[in-house]
């Protein structure tokens, strides 16, 4: 046959490229890059094209995670993850913007490396600040109970070994009721015993951190042993989540909120600025805000315990002095503003009550004189 061997093989090889290409779409990168590596067998185009090509179909496609090292395939949620598989070399130099422990412990899908992270060297200090507090802010209370033992392990190392872990927002999420079932709040009785809670030394206060159940515990009352106040909780920190008297009332915590109101009883009527606020708030206020109380169905028993002890339903809010809490109430068509204005009580018809007059002289007919009618409110009638 053909006296052109070379010319045959090309067609040959053209010929399975397009049958590849069809089998694949010709609509897809793979079935462009094998059409365009049938024509590359022509001498027309040459095989740096035909990468090219091939580059700038798949330049947005992740890359596969053989090409990956072994800490940015293990912090990839989509590459299978083998434990010990970490090496310590790619930590050292792992090519992430971010610090991998950071990385991995603020999404739970990672928290299976940071074990294996620890042992091959990384550290904490490696990251600009603490890697609990990134997942404090993320999540107030992580499911820790999906964690196995070595996780949960790695949690207390990580709070023990760096002393920027002692934050508000740290101390509230390892006290959270997860944390606890998981055993995680371990960790604020040892920063307690350790001296790490030092009244004065801290950028925040520890009875205001707590979560409210913990609030009412034996830590509570552990903490105002070693000195700290209900008044200094209601100062400032560095924090993103709400302060302790504001998480009670939104998880409607009715101990951890006597507790509060028992010590600093003006807080019923109004509490401090907190994050960055100009304003002080009025709890009154807040829990007639859709959505602020975790548990709705408790908003008319929160109302009820504040007026009875001393919010003031006719206060004028702090940043609308125009506005008192009974008209914010009006204005957000809120249910309860029969309780926190009473329509007045219904007044009852005079009743005639019949009774005698005498006189000190008598009259013509004596005794048998007619009484007179007086007509009088109920209750007043002399008895």
């Amino acid at each position: 046959m053909p006296s052109h061997p070379h010319r045959f093989r090309a067609m040959l090889c053209a010929a399975a490229a397009a049958l590849g290409a069809g089998l694949l779409s010709a609509c897809t990168a793979p079935g462009l890059v094998l059409s365009a590596a049938g024509v590359a067998t022509d001498s027309s185009m040459t095989w740096d094209i035909v990468k090219h090509v091939h580059a700038k179909l798949t330049e947005d496609d992740p890359t596969p995670c053989m090409l990956l090292n072994s800490v940015q395939r293990a912090l990839n949620p989509r590459c299978d993850y083998v434990p010990g598989s970490i090496r310590r070399a790619d930590v050292a130099n792992s090519g992430l913007q971010a610090c991998p422990l950071a990385i991995a412990t603020r999404d739970a899908r990672l928290w299976r490396a940071v074990p294996d992270l620890i042992a091959q060297g990384a550290s904490t200090q490696a990251c600009t600040r603490s890697p609990l507090q990134d997942l404090a802010e993320i999540d107030v209370c992580p499911a820790f109970a999906s964690a196995p033992p070595a996780m949960l392990q790695a949690f207390v190392t990580m709070a023990e070994v760096d002393p920027r872990a002692v934050r508000h927002d740290v101390f509230r999420m390892l006290g959270c009721s997860n944390a606890r079932a998981a055993g995680l709040d371990r960790v604020l009785t040892g920063w307690l015993d350790a001296g790490k809670l030092e009244p004065g030394t801290l950028s925040f206060s520890p009875l205001d951190a707590a979560d409210p159940e913990l609030l009412v515990s034996r830590l509570g009352r552990e903490l105002e042993v070693a000195g700290h106040t209900p008044e200094a909780a209601l100062g400032g920190y560095d924090g993103v989540l709400p302060m302790g008297f504001e998480e009670a009332l939104r998880t409607s915590h009715w101990a951890a909120l006597e507790w509060w109101l028992y010590r600093l009883p003006q807080l019923a009527r109004s509490a401090p600025p907190t994050r960055g606020g100009v304003y002080p708030w009025l709890p009154l206020q807040r829990v007639l805000l859709p959505g602020f109380l975790q548990n709705p169905a408790t908003q008319a028993d929160m109302v009820r315990f504040l007026l009875a002890r001393g919010a003031e339903a006719k206060a004028t809010l702090p940043a609308d002095r125009g506005r008192t809490v009974i008209a914010f109430a009006r204005a957000i068509h809120s249910p309860m503003v029969d309780l926190l204005d009473p329509p007045p009580a219904p007044r009852s018809a005079p009743v005639a009550v019949a009774h005698s007059e005498r006189g000190g002289g008598g009259s013509a007919t004596g005794s048998d004189a007619a009484p007179t009618v007086k007509a009088v409110s109920p209750g007043s009638a002399t008895r």
